[in-house]
């Protein structure tokens, strides 16, 4: 958002809903991308209880944007560990089958695959990775949050952020490679 993002902010805390959804429009493709990674199974549902808990704190909520996206990924991994928390307590029992009649509607798979192919590759490739070194390349390339933001959302020194994104970015290298992928 660059230099808009203060005005954009301080509207959103006193009510704005086309600021607040300016926020949401900026944010939440990366975030949804990062909890796809980290969250497969909840991410959509991980997404709108951040933006939730985001709702409640925006009025405290005192940084510059860097500090806004960090704060928006720390809420959602800390969503991603209450939701991983529940759902141990709570495990779910499948459903029996059901008729077609009863099965949600939906836009047609092929075009719908057709519009999503790259990203999906892409958080595929990353997916592939450890969890540390996708979560790390993530944040910092999706989520766009500087070093040592990284560090302090994971609990990691610095110096392991850069060394799990380099070996992150090396492994996907390699295997890009190994396809034929040229950069």
């Amino acid at each position: 958002m660059g230099d808009e993002f203060a005005a954009v902010l301080e509207a959103a805390r006193h009510g704005s809903e086309e600021a607040f959804s300016a926020l949401w429009q900026d944010a939440n493709p990366a975030l949804l991308r990062y909890l796809r990674v980290i969250a497969p199974a909840a991410a959509e549902d991980v997404a709108a209880e951040t933006w939730v808990h985001v709702v409640r704190g925006l009025a405290a909520f005192r940084g510059d944007e860097a500090a806004w996206r960090a704060w928006l990924f720390t809420t959602a991994r800390r969503r991603v560990i209450d939701d991983a928390r529940r759902s141990s307590r709570r495990p779910a029992a499948p459903l029996e089958e059901m008729s077609p009649s009863e099965a949600p509607a939906a836009p047609d798979a092929a075009d719908v695959a057709m519009e999503n192919l790259d990203t999906q590759a892409a958080i595929a490739l990353v997916c592939g990775l450890p969890r540390l070194q996708a979560e790390v390349i993530l944040l910092r390339v999706v989520a766009g949050l500087d070093t040592d933001a990284v560090a302090r959302l994971l609990g990691r020194s610095p110096g392991a952020v850069r060394v799990a994104a380099h070996r992150g970015l090396r492994r996907l290298a390699e295997t890009l490679s190994r396809a034929g992928v040229t950069l």
